[in-house]
């Protein structure tokens, strides 16, 4: 029975869903007069006293209010428990510096105005710093009378205790352990505790090292090269002791040699043999075998170039290599091509086969040349590639329409080159050198006269604060021969063009002819070239140089020349445009000439 005083079942429903508008409407109301200041960013200064150098900025990296001071959405309330935060997060941020009786006098000054600044002030005094009162430093198992580990922890009795040289002897012994083959090394205790009372720390560092592995055979997953030829990229033998770098290096000769363009090392340690020897399994997918580059380029010296370059890489089982190339300008047209057979390390030893055949009209000489090259080469550890080559030459070649001559014959060579660069494209720091000797001997191995010739270039990039790089190269030269025209075109010396003197065209410098008043080229060369860059914006850099020197020969009159000028450079994935303006100061009538240039720094 329905008692006449109780509400309708449909009053009550409209009574709830009436509160619940009148709720939703005020908490509106709130947030619509909240808003409007909330949008109101706050200005926060941070400012933290009494540290400096590596301190301060580990307390500014953790400090979470000076994080975010910038934060235009912070809140007060934000700011607040920032600050409430912040002397823990000083603490735990000086704590690695040995630094735990820490005194901090902390303030949040709030704005005397609408707008105006807050500022949270930390003015901190990290007091002494603890030091090691005791080591406990203990190597058992296997390994501990190896004679590899160090008699006593890195770290002393009585130094400061910091948690980089903690973290820095601790990784220098596992490093042992691992380069010598411990490979279940185990640290069974590392602690350092810190008695707040006694102000003073405690170290324990306990190893367990486990027995030594070794390396087992190494075998090949893979259907490109003979298993005999890819034994010779395995930097060890095995039976050697277990160290993860060396296989960290025999992925590396791999990927190097362009043979594959994934390389995968699987050492098997739970296959191991009684003698712990680690069975190594290389899984390697071939690369491709061509490649195929298309250049165009641009030089004052000899115009618009194309260039073709073709790469092979890899010929049979046993690692041929092919390059090719043909270049064409307008003065200098020439086909080259070279074939590699890898001998003894394939990284580093190689004999090479190089024909090539050139035409060159430039405004000094004009001719044919083929050259053939079979020649041994080895990169040392250091670096330096070391080429000793037989060469066979023939020349055709007119000099300056006043002297038109050929040479046949061979021509022994000895050239070393090396190349170091952080970026070989657009250079900071590195540099290129490259020396050779050759010469033949009249009579017995040509059908010209004897001569020697032996040459220097080198060219060095130093970069030195963030916009600047200092730029210098040195061309040497000298030929030893009866006189002038015992030496062949190809092995005269020129001087003046873009990689030269600038200020002149291409080959234009040298001993003059008195009664032609043609150039003749030299028995010797000395140029050199000082430049200093600077950037402006971007990729865009400005530069002043000069250039000077020339070729000589004693026979011949030729004058020390001079230029200097300014350049603008732009960088590039194929490395710097450079346009220069290059001002001739020692010619009989001065002048400039503008110099356009595409291609690497080294």
């Amino acid at each position: 029975m329905l008692d006449p005083s109780d509400p309708p079942a449909g009053a009550t429903g409209r009574r709830a869903r009436r509160i619940q508008f009148l709720l939703v409407a005020f908490w509106l109301l709130v947030l619509a007069l909240w808003l409007p200041g909330a949008a109101v960013a706050l200005e926060l200064k941070v400012e933290v006293t009494g540290l400096r150098g590596e301190q301060e900025k580990n307390v500014l990296a953790l400090l979470g209010i000076y994080q975010e001071r910038a934060d235009k959405d912070i809140s007060a309330l934000r700011l607040l428990a920032l600050h409430r935060r912040a002397p823990e997060q000083i603490r735990k941020a000086l704590a690695p510096f040995g630094l735990y009786r820490v005194s901090i006098q902390d303030t949040l000054t709030e704005p005397a105005t609408d707008g105006g600044t807050w500022v949270a002030s930390y003015k901190i005094d990290p007091g002494p710093a603890v030091r090691i009162a005791s080591i406990d430093y203990q190597i058992t198992g296997p390994g501990a009378s190896a004679g590899v580990f160090p008699d006593a922890f890195p770290m002393q009795v009585g130094e400061v205790l910091l948690d980089s040289n903690y973290t820095k002897a601790r990784d220098s012994i596992e490093t042992i352990a691992s380069e010598q083959g411990y490979l279940d090394a185990t640290m069974t205790r590392h602690q350092v505790l810190v008695n707040l009372d006694s102000y003073e720390a405690r170290v324990f560092f306990h190893l367990d090292t486990g027995p030594r592995y070794y390396f087992g055979q190494v075998s090949f997953e893979q259907d490109l090269l003979a298993p005999d030829f890819l034994q010779r990229f395995v930097p060890f033998e095995s039976g050697a002791v277990y160290d993860p770098d060396d296989l960290l290096e025999l992925q590396g000769r791999l990927l190097g040699s362009e043979y594959y363009q994934s390389v995968e090392i699987n050492p098997h340690k739970q296959l191991a043999s009684a003698d712990r020897e680690v069975p190594i399994t290389v899984i390697a997918k071939r690369n491709k075998a061509n490649r195929y580059r298309v250049g165009l380029g641009y030089g004052t010296d000899v115009g618009p170039r194309l260039t073709l370059d073709y790469r092979r890489r890899y010929i049979g089982r046993h690692g041929h290599t092919l390059n090719a190339e043909i270049s064409l300008s307008a003065v200098i047209q020439t086909i080259f091509a070279e074939y590699d057979i890898p001998v003894g390390d394939p990284l580093r030893d190689s004999l090479v086969i190089k024909p090539q055949y050139g035409i060159y009209d430039t405004a000094t000489r004009q001719g044919t040349m083929f050259n053939l090259q079979t020649a041994w080469s080895h990169v040392g550890r250091s670096g330096w590639r070391r080429d000793i080559g037989l060469n066979y030459q023939y020349e055709d070649f007119e000099v300056s329409d006043v002297e038109d001559s050929n040479f046949n014959g061979l021509v022994p060579s000895i050239a070393w080159s090396k190349i170091v660069a952080d970026d070989p494209i657009n250079t900071r720091n590195g540099y290129r050198v490259k020396a050779l000797i050759q010469g033949t001997v009249g009579g017995v191995m040509s059908t010209g006269a004897s001569w020697l010739t032996g040459s220097l270039n080198a060219k060095w990039i130093k970069s030195f604060g963030e916009r600047y790089r200092f730029l210098t190269r040195a061309d040497l030269g000298a030929t030893w021969a009866a006189n002038l025209e015992d030496v062949p075109a190809g092995q005269r010396f020129f001087a003046g063009g873009d990689t030269s003197i600038r200020g002149w065209a291409f080959d234009v410098l040298g001993p003059i002819d008195p009664v032609t008043d043609q150039t003749l080229g030299g028995r010797y060369l000395a140029v050199g070239s000082l430049e200093l860059q600077r950037q402006i914006k971007g990729k865009w850099s400005a530069s002043v140089f000069t250039d000077f020197g020339n070729a000589f020969d004693p026979e011949y009159d030729a004058e020390w020349e001079q230029s200097a000028g300014l350049g603008l450079n732009y960088q590039t994935p194929l490395g710097q445009v450079r346009f220069y303006a290059a001002y001739a100061f020692t010619k009989p009538d001065p002048g400039v000439r503008l110099h356009l240039m595409i291609g690497p720094d080294l």
